[in-house]
């Protein structure tokens, strides 16, 4: 079994398809009989979900176990665990695993979006409901990697159908987390080597001088934007500070941001930000000029302060606090003027209609 299969998996199983009772499995684990019950229980219940269901399936067909009786069950058990070499796929590694779903999992965590899984398909789309009645299509991933999340409980479905439609869980944003962080950890770990290879002063004759490397900007976490942040507070009256508009069009702005190819600038006012435009290199292509131009036009319509903290929360995913701070505004202040910038920058989309459109 792969090294990522959740014990109470492995445990139900070890029950349905070996026949193993359940004392000699909790003798294994080390654990109290009821324990096993319960997580067989819990396993059986989820059977309904679709891809849970697969994904059980799916490691069941690996478990090779000698068998008596002559029942159709049985005998298909017997006809898919010994399937010629060539028929059997190789299992899903943690490695890939780790990979692919730390993409999905940033893309789930987005406002409003879904991964929707149909019977008859291979593949799983993540959409993103953008509050009108399209939905934009956002991601796709394999059912095998899709089942495993689910068999992990990383997604969970809550109205399943012919087409089921996943959210992702709180295990799901932890485990997301942690992921983040641990790639992280390699990052500063590999700059941290690499800084102490280029702190020598002293050269040999064979090398040659590095040359000075433009620095990246790090993708984000949607889940880690201070709108993302600010639109899961509530107010007095238990309503979202930020609606669900508000916060698309803030994303619309960063994502134009982000295809203008504007990630390297360190400008922090909207007049600073208009001036420097003139030192620019040339756009690459068609849509990165109308996405610079957007972006442009945008800043103009919301005008000084207004268009400083959309730049900067918006734009350069700046902290609310550290903005306060270097705008001299008071505490709290901020999320206030923020949602002012977000509701004129909302009209300003909608008056300008198709030609705000993101792909220029």
């Amino acid at each position: 079994m792969p090294s990522w299969v959740p014990r109470a998996a492995l445990h139900y199983l070890a029950h349905i398809e070996t026949g193993a009772s359940i004392r000699a499995i909790a003798r294994e684990a080390g654990c109290h009989a009821s324990t096993i019950l319960r997580q067989i229980r819990a396993c059986e219940t989820k059977r309904d979900d679709l891809l849970f269901d697969h994904a059980l399936r799916r490691l069941g067909q690996r478990v090779a176990a000698p068998r008596t009786g002559s029942s159709k069950k049985e005998s298909l058990m017997i006809a898919c665990t010994n399937k010629p070499d060539h028929q059997q796929k190789a299992p899903l590694s943690e490695e890939r695993l780790s990979a692919e779903s730390l993409t999905i999992l940033r893309r789930l965590s987005e406002p409003g979006a879904l991964l929707a899984v149909a019977q008859d398909m291979q593949k799983a789309i993540v959409i993103r409901d953008a509050g009108t009645d399209e939905e934009s299509h956002t991601a796709v991933v394999d059912n095998e990697i899709a089942e495993a999340m689910a068999l992990k409980q990383w997604i969970s479905c809550d109205v399943p159908g012919r087409v089921s439609r996943y959210q992702i869980t709180r295990e799901g944003r932890l485990a997301l987390n942690r992921m983040m962080a641990g790639a992280e950890n390699r990052a500063s770990g590999f700059a941290e080597a690499r800084a102490q290879f280029q702190g020598k002063t002293r050269l040999e004759p064979h090398e040659k001088p590095e040359q000075p490397s433009v620095r990246k900007r790090v993708r984000y976490s949607s889940a880690e934007t201070p709108i993302a942040a600010l639109a899961r507070r509530k107010d007095k009256d238990g309503r979202r500070f930020l609606s669900q508009d508000l916060v698309r069009s803030g994303e619309r702005l960063r994502e134009d941001f982000e295809l203008a190819g504007l990630n390297t600038l360190t400008c922090r006012t909207v007049d600073s930000f208009i001036k420097s435009q003139s030192n620019l290199p040339q756009a690459a292509d068609r849509s990165q000029r109308a996405a610079r131009e957007r972006v442009l036009i945008a800043l103009r319509e919301l005008g000084p302060g207004l268009g400083d903290v959309a730049l900067n929360c918006c734009c350069h995913l700046e902290g609310l606090e550290k903005a306060e701070k270097r705008m001299g505004w008071s505490a709290r202040s901020g999320k206030i003027v923020l949602r002012i910038a977000l509701q004129r920058l909302k009209r300003h989309y909608e008056s300008a209609g198709e030609q705000s459109g993101l792909m220029g």
